[in-house]
């Protein structure tokens, strides 16, 4: 039956991705930014309810009202797509840090450029991070929020992988709140399976946490222990325990 749901859920999938080449794109250069989100992700918000009805998964969804109104960081864990798509509409306009290599994907990759993400050549991290400091503070006095996943790679449930603090120096340099966001997608949409699990996906925003007049690690350590502790209340796969250094993927 899983493997029935899947195939049902790509047909959607590839549709959707067809109509949104056909119909969506060629009128997003036309339209002003913020509504070119909103348009875009028109895309974003069929795929999120076409996984749920067609794999047999249930949302649950907590602490919306902490989203502030302003532009914010948004840092969350990472496991699978389908968090890349669901964060888009949480915080709206949102642009994502993401790898160079997604812009080149026929129609999704297109779509992308339109609204202004920040990619990265992963081959020259220096250059990199430089580029997320850089194009991280500028979206934020554009009044764009920026998403970041700091594992900076989909990690599967189970395993840690040490944050990136890039996130947390945007957020601190420009003095806007991070917004931390924990859920367990990777466990019904996996990472590297093209096989979709029925089941509870729980996602939980937490209250933003605070930059001004703070450090990085000290804000960086704050958002690690947040997100662990949500992960270990929602995950069905058990979390390794914060001590044991042994269990992270390493960075």
């Amino acid at each position: 039956m899983k493997v029935l749901r899947s195939l049902v859920f790509y047909a959607g999938y590839f549709l959707a991705l067809l109509i949104s080449g056909l119909v969506l794109l060629p009128l997003a250069p036309f339209v002003p930014l913020f509504t070119r989100f909103r348009l875009l992700n028109l895309y974003n918000r069929f795929i999120v309810g076409w996984f749920a009805v067609s794999c047999g998964v249930r949302y649950h969804v907590s602490g919306r009202d902490n989203v502030p109104e302003g532009p914010c960081v948004v840092l969350a864990n990472h496991q699978s797509e389908w968090e890349t798509l669901f964060l888009q509409l949480i915080k709206v306009p949102v642009c994502t840090v993401l790898k160079r290599e997604l812009l080149k994907l026929p129609v999704f990759g297109w779509g992308l450029r339109l609204i202004k993400p920040i990619a990265l050549d992963r081959s020259r991290p220096s250059r990199a991070m430089r580029m997320v400091l850089e194009q991280g503070k500028q979206r934020l006095s554009e009044g764009l929020s920026v998403l970041i996943f700091p594992e900076g790679t989909r990690v599967p449930p189970g395993q840690r992988r040490r944050y990136n603090k890039s996130g947390v120096v945007i957020a601190c340099r420009a003095g806007v709140p991070v917004l931390p966001v924990a859920h367990n997608a990777g466990e019904h949409w996996p990472g590297r399976h093209w096989v979709k699990k029925p089941g509870d996906v729980h996602v939980v925003v937490g209250e933003p946490i605070a930059t001004q007049g703070r450090s990085t690690d000290e804000v960086l350590v704050e958002v690690e222990r947040w997100i662990e502790a949500q992960l270990r209340e929602i995950s069905a796969v058990p979390r390794p325990a914060e001590e044991d250094e042994a269990s992270k993927v390493p960075a």
